[in-house]
């Protein structure tokens, strides 16, 4: 038990700071916005920051097949190591970034090079994670365990938020949008230089490590697929699954996490301050229904929490960022903030379980990651753009239809999907204990 809880803490603790840096990016944007960019339209200052925070998105599928790769190959561990290390060079390049007034355009390209980094980083960490988590748990705690890597990623965001609170007290507005918008970053790639070193020390899953002792005798042909494409590809269902199940998650999470302090503050017109207590007093709450939702996963199932996610985000989201739109104080604004986030909470809790359960050992990692790069670039990365361009256009309420109308196509994908809570992760092609191995086969619920 003391073996599982360290992976756990490991894989969680560099999941964590891996957050923070690629979050601090939307949080501080309205800080920084300015310094490379031109002087004009506030809103349109916040798009051109979205729209590079979006291109990082574009490479998490280059990333998800890169680190899923070597991860299929060469180890959850090493997967990992090198995430943490794309991450921190990513930081320090953004803390030291010129701005518009020293280097004109040149400020927007290194930003533009360490969100390319970033992206990759990002789109390998999260099956990574998501992997190493799984396959670290016991086989009736797996939905407890893997909540972790949501319970890491907001505590990264919360991190954050709480940085952002104390420099909005400490310092100057100015100072802030000078050069305190820095600050983060700084601290983004210390934490990083930690994190790189606990995971050198870090344990490999049994998962992985039985997988390579049984494959020790395969052909050379056979031990080169592990982790391409070409081995994916016998998996199709599950791979469309992973897209299908993403796109109304991500972007009712990041509808709800990094856009919900710039909605508040830009649509609601809450001060900036208000609206970043309000998404770090949520999200601290958020935090904690993690383990909670996926314990309950355990004894009841993956797909009823899925259902009751879709079903509330498809039918609530119109109705809460209306009222969040005309909250008009912290309360309000808090209320309707955990509402929403307790929905989300259905699929972030157990999303990284129920992907990992649908693929083999030998492709797990990449067959997590790449599916799920894509779905991020199109629909996670793309969610704040769309709202500032609903925005922007005056039809700011299409945006909310549109993520209630992600939430139902996932709608469909949970209410067709199988069961996966009783997945062996040990047996080729996931089969259910007891049950004979046939690859890519999921148990029916």
């Amino acid at each position: 038990m003391g073996q599982h809880w360290k992976k756990i803490w490991v894989g969680s603790a560099g999941n964590m700071v891996e957050w923070f840096d690629w979050f601090v990016y939307a949080s501080f944007a309205t800080y920084f916005a300015g310094s490379f960019f031109p002087a004009g339209n506030d809103t349109a200052k916040l798009m051109n920051t979205a729209g590079i925070f979006a291109v990082g998105f574009f490479m998490r599928p280059v990333g998800g097949w890169l680190l899923g790769r070597v991860g299929d190959r060469k180890g959850r561990k090493a997967a990992l190591t090198l995430t943490v290390s794309l991450m921190s060079a990513s930081a320090v390049l953004i803390a030291v970034a010129p701005t518009y007034a020293v280097a004109g355009y040149g400020g927007v390209a290194v930003l533009l090079v360490a969100r390319l980094l970033q992206g990759l980083s990002v789109g390998g960490e999260y099956a990574a994670s998501a992997t190493y988590l799984t396959e670290a748990s016991a086989p009736n705690r797996r939905g407890f365990a893997s909540s972790f890597q949501y319970v890491s990623m907001t505590a990264g965001q919360i991190l954050g938020l709480g940085l952002q609170i104390v420099l909005q007290h400490t310092l100057s507005s100015g100072e802030l949008h000078s050069w305190g918008w820095r600050i983060p970053f700084v601290v983004g790639a210390l934490g990083a230089a930690v994190i790189f070193y606990l995971r050198r020390n870090m344990l490999e899953t049994e998962a992985y490590t039985e997988a390579t002792e049984e494959g020790a005798g395969e052909s050379a042909g056979a031990a080169a697929e592990r982790g391409t494409i070409r081995a994916l590809m016998r998996h199709k269902r599950e791979a469309f699954l992973v897209v299908a199940l993403t796109m109304g998650g991500t972007v009712a999470y990041y509808t709800y996490t990094t856009y919900l302090t710039k909605y508040l503050s830009n649509s609601a017109g809450l001060p900036k301050q208000t609206a970043t207590l309000v998404s770090f007093c949520a999200l601290l709450v958020f935090a904690c229904l993690q383990p909670l939702a996926g314990a309950l996963s355990d004894r009841i199932g993956r797909r009823p929490l899925l259902i009751t996610f879709a079903v509330g985000s498809t039918f609530l989201t119109v109705p809460i960022m209306t009222m969040l739109k005309h909250a008009g104080s912290f309360w309000p604004a808090l209320g309707l903030s955990l509402l929403a986030l307790v929905v989300v909470t259905g699929y972030t809790s157990i999303n990284a379980c129920v992907k990992a359960e649908l693929f083999p050992t030998g492709i797990r990692s990449l067959g997590v990651a790449l599916p799920y790069a894509v779905a991020n670039a199109l629909f996670g990365g793309t969610a704040e753009y769309v709202a500032l361009w609903f925005k922007n256009g005056g039809i700011e309420s299409g945006f909310y239809w549109y993520v209630a109308g992600c939430a139902a196509v996932s709608l469909v994908v949970y209410l067709t999907m199988r069961e996966t809570r009783d997945i062996d992760l040990k047996r080729v092609g996931g089969a259910p204990e007891g049950a004979p191995a046939e690859a890519g086969k999921v148990p029916a619920s």
